[in-house]
């Protein structure tokens, strides 16, 4: 039987009992812990004290990480005494390096936080910002080594956004300085600082100094609403719903109901849904998104998670498999447009439980998707920290009611990838992305608006639908090669996948 570290004890798994009735409104809800196979195997203790964190995170991603069974250091059986399993800890003592150290080569997503406040705001949307995403971008037109942002986005509420920055401006200059490589990162970490505005020049694809300057300020603990645009299009008679959708966070799941609602009562018919910046979230906020678009067949298999090798055989085909939903937490009946074929636009920063969505509705319905080739991240994560026994498994964090149960010496907190999801006919395999059925690349020069007919993306989905050319048709998008883009940046938030549904343990 596995041995579980709590504090100086150790605890058996099966002395933690979970009870049998759903808990909902956590992150992450798991199964408590089950006997292994090997009834000799052994997890052994530090002997100093100095290795806290270290010990946390080894023991934390032997028992959930994906790939345990794949990095040799992270083996049941990869020490011979307490004595060798503490000289491993310390031989690297900076716990990011350590962290790094355990990661499977395929891992591009596993993230950690050394406050477990911090990682709780990010998954929740919740950040210092002053609303501004944006791509960081080197002009290939530029004889300087000057680098610029091109706002793609402004987050409605914010500071910069009740200052009359809009998507498609571009910054030059923050607080009188060029920007280049080597001083952005330090600008930008500013609470407080003033933004110098250029103007486009199209034709040459250069941006032009001028005098316009702007004063931005970051707000504390400022949450972006994931429902950026919901509204119906009147196309030539033809009701078009379109929805702006930024991120899957489950303390909006009422309000996206209530979008399609409206969608309903509109009587749309057809539907562009719009995640080309969405790095995804809730597993089961996909699931209801997924089900207003296909329909509120609960026994239609939605999702089947694939967890690692310790943890797959002690789950039930109860507990691994997600159906689509006829209902939000609430009780509220789903809305549900019960659509044939949706149109889906996509980016490189479309990811995680966005492309969750487009997997899991592709046995059932026609996903046609417009833009680029999306992330490819089809692992969930979980949040661990530092408490054995956990809200309902070892090191498991839920909704913050053991909080006070973390080691008070270690408030680390680690984001690990713990399983793949596959689809109804078992597909799963989508590491490089899904690749558009139509790409249409986004040009930082002509960015377009959110919602208008003539924005590039939504335009060639508006003629898909209607077979009607738009004034921004396939021969006016044809534009130059676009400027390099280096990065794109936003809120502190990552490609997530969170799994929030509450699991039982196998009879």
């Amino acid at each position: 039987m596995i041995l579980l570290r709590n504090s100086n004890k150790r605890i058996r798994p099966d002395m933690y009992m979970l009870p049998r009735k759903f808990i909902v409104g956590i992150i992450v809800v798991l199964v408590l812990a089950a006997c292994s196979d090997d009834d000799d195997a052994q997890l052994f203790e530090p002997t100093s004290d100095d290795v806290e964190v270290q010990d946390f995170m080894w023991h934390a991603m032997n028992e959930w990480y994906f790939w345990q069974q794949d990095v040799p250091d992270l083996a049941d059986d990869r020490f011979s005494s307490d004595q060798a399993y503490t000289a491993f800890l310390q031989a690297t003592p900076d716990p990011e390096d350590f962290i790094r150290s355990l990661l499977f080569s395929e891992d591009r997503f596993t993230f950690w936080r050394e406050d477990i406040d911090d990682l709780v705001n990010s998954l929740s949307g919740v950040s210092k910002s002053n609303g501004l995403q944006f791509f960081t971008v080197d002009l290939t037109n530029d004889t300087t080594n000057n680098l610029f942002l091109f706002i793609r986005n402004v987050v409605p509420g914010s500071d910069a956004f009740d200052k009359g920055i809009r998507r498609g401006d571009v910054i030059y200059q923050i607080d009188g300085q060029s920007l280049t490589p080597n001083t952005i990162d330090q600008l930008l970490a500013s609470d407080n600082y003033t933004v110098g505005l250029g103007e486009l020049d199209i034709a040459n694809r250069v941006v032009n100094p001028t005098s316009e300057t702007v004063s931005l300020t970051k707000v504390e603990n400022f949450q972006e609403h994931p429902i950026r645009l919901a509204t119906t299009l009147d196309i030539n008679g033809q009701k078009i719903g379109y929805l702006m959708y930024q991120r899957f966070n489950r303390d909006f799941n009422d309000e996206l109901n209530a979008a399609f609602g409206q969608f309903l009562a509109d009587g749309v018919t057809d539907l562009v849904l719009d995640m080309r910046y969405n790095p995804g979230g809730s597993v089961n906020t996909s699931r209801l998104l997924a089900s207003m678009i296909y329909g509120t067949n609960t026994s239609d298999l939605y999702i089947r998670q694939r967890w690692n090798d310790k943890w797959q055989e002690q789950f039930s085909s109860q507990q691994l498999e997600d159906f689509f939903a006829d209902r939000v937490r609430s009780g509220v009946p789903l809305n549900s447009l019960e659509l044939p074929r949706v149109y889906i636009l996509t980016t490189e920063r479309t990811a995680s439980a966005s492309e969750l969505v487009i997997n899991g509705l592709t046995p059932y319905v026609q996903v046609i998707q417009i833009g680029t080739t999306s992330r490819g991240k089809n692992e969930f994560s979980i949040t661990l920290v530092d408490d054995p026994a956990g809200v309902n498994g070892p090191y498991t964090f839920g909704d913050g009611r053991r909080i006070d149960n973390i080691n008070p010496n270690n408030r680390w907190a680690l984001q690990p990838l713990a399983g793949r999801n596959e689809n109804a006919v078992g597909f799963l395999d989508y590491s490089a992305g899904f690749i558009p059925d139509f790409e249409v690349v986004e040009d930082v020069f002509r960015l377009g608006t959110f919602g208008d007919p003539n924005e590039p993306l939504l335009a060639q989905a508006l003629e898909l639908i209607t077979g009607v050319s738009g004034k921004s048709g396939f021969q006016e998008r044809e534009l130059p090669p676009r400027a390099h883009i280096i990065m794109g940046y936003d809120t502190p938030a990552q490609e997530l996948m969170i799994l929030d549904k509450p699991l039982l343990q196998k009879e």
